[in-house]
């Protein structure tokens, strides 16, 4: 255990009142929701189509049968509850020192935990809307039962994720670009930094305590202040308010 970056990073967070979050799959593995890209994540599994493809634009509007059984099989995982790291992200927020949690995930842990200040980078697998007239429908409709779910209006009923070859919600990126250039202490964990344009977030932070928590080595530690490869919620669960 990195014990003298964990000592630096709670004496960051006791000194300061504006701090963002912005994590990633790795913050809810803990929780058992595999990651993607890790060797038992989901691109390391095999399927009839990549998951990159069944997780696309494209390959939704064209077989929305394949979508859906990967979607029930591989996205929905009953029974999770909020780890450490969402707990004491929940807990920062409280105490007035955590601004926002920037979330690549789809799962909704963050709020489960508490939180309020949650940007969802990628959408929320806990709601969903027809994809023809937008009207929305509760995630019953897509997390459980057999076939595709479809509207009264006939349409085809989605989930509320950004799914490959669409466009992030320009609000959500805009509000993520504020509130990480104007931070004075930026966590970063569980998150690889290679899927784009969540990713190219880190550019705009201006200030001078980038925290990097993450197992693995990202692009980004050589431009890190403080890097600790430790679990997250193993590291989170060391930080006093």
């Amino acid at each position: 255990m990195d014990i003298e970056g964990i000592r630096k990073l709670n004496d960051w967070v006791r000194e300061s009142d504006n701090i963002v979050f912005f994590g990633g799959a790795g913050v809810s593995t803990e929780s058992g929701i595999p990651d993607f890209r890790s060797v038992d994540g989901l691109y390391h599994q095999k399927w009839k189509y990549p998951p990159e493809q069944i997780l696309s634009h494209s390959f939704f509007e064209r077989n929305p049968e394949e979508y859906y059984r990967f979607h029930r099989e591989k996205l929905v995982i009953e029974g999770v509850k909020p780890n450490r790291a969402h707990l004491k992200l929940a807990e920062l927020e409280q105490a007035g020192k955590l601004r926002a949690v920037i979330t690549q995930n789809i799962d909704g842990l963050h709020q489960e935990a508490g939180s309020k200040k949650v940007l969802e980078l990628h959408g929320s697998i806990l709601r969903a809307y027809c994809s023809r007239c937008r009207k929305p429908y509760p995630q019953e409709v897509i997390n459980h039962g057999e076939g595709v779910p479809r509207c009264s209006c006939g349409g085809v009923i989605r989930p509320d994720i950004v799914l490959y070859e669409e466009p992030l919600d320009q609000d959500i990126m805009e509000e993520s670009v504020r509130l990480i250039r104007n931070a004075e202490v930026l966590i970063i964990g569980g998150t690889s930094l290679n899927v784009y344009p969540a990713a190219g977030l880190i550019r705009y932070y201006r200030g001078s305590r980038l925290v990097l928590v993450n197992l693995g080595e990202t692009p980004y530690d050589s431009y890190a202040d403080l890097v600790i490869h430790e679990k997250i919620g193993e590291v989170f669960s060391q930080i006093t308010v």
